[in-house]
């Protein structure tokens, strides 16, 4: 970004060269577009995300029930499992057979995860099905979605200022390249007089 400031430094010197300007330029517009368009972007795809997200918990939320379920025995031999849905993950749960009941009214029988520690016949619990009483897993929170959005919009402002960042950086590696590419054909044809005496030096 010092190139920037090359733009008022070099408008009148004589040792300014083309490139010198044109890489200022490169640098000051990569500068505007990371300040101006990346934030646009992050805002867009937050806002987008937002949306799908939110509707996602709302259709999940209507057809997803809440269920009240009977422990019919606990499976021999299943040691505690860590519930992945749970904010920490650490939540242990047991592993039994249960009856319960849809919310269209018919009854089923399977296995499922409780969070009760030493579960017993006829013990009661809530768990998530759907309006036919498959199960299914909670519903996504209206705050976790909002945080991924948010995460979403973040993650692609960065991206957009990455890419322009590095577009920048191969438009320099490609000018300096072309810079020393003419010093090369320069010193070349410098080349054969070089050190002679009287070569108009």
């Amino acid at each position: 970004m010092r190139a920037i400031g090359g733009l008022w430094r070099w408008r009148h010197n004589p040792l300014r060269r083309t490139t010198d300007l044109v890489e200022a330029w490169v640098a000051l517009t990569a500068l505007l577009l990371i300040l101006l368009v990346a934030p646009v972007v992050g805002s867009l795809v937050g806002a987008v995300a937002q949306d799908t997200l939110q509707h996602t918990v709302r259709d999940q939320l209507l057809s997803r029930h809440r269920v009240p379920a009977t422990v019919v025995r606990e499976l021999e031999g299943s040691p505690p499992e860590a519930d992945p849905e749970s904010v920490s993950g650490r939540d242990s749960r047991t592993r039994v057979v249960a009856d319960w009941t849809a919310p269209d009214g018919t009854p089923h029988h399977g296995t499922v995860l409780v969070g009760l520690k030493s579960p017993h016949r006829g013990d009661h619990f809530l768990l998530w099905t759907d309006t036919h009483g498959r199960l299914v897993g909670r519903p996504l929170d209206p705050a976790i979605a909002t945080a991924h959005a948010v995460l979403a919009g973040f993650g692609a402002a960065l991206l957009t200022a990455g890419v322009v960042e590095g577009l920048r950086r191969l438009a320099v590696r490609h000018m300096v390249r072309r810079r020393y590419a003419r010093w090369d054909q320069a010193w070349d044809r410098a080349g054969p007089d070089w050190g002679r005496t009287g070569a108009g030096s």
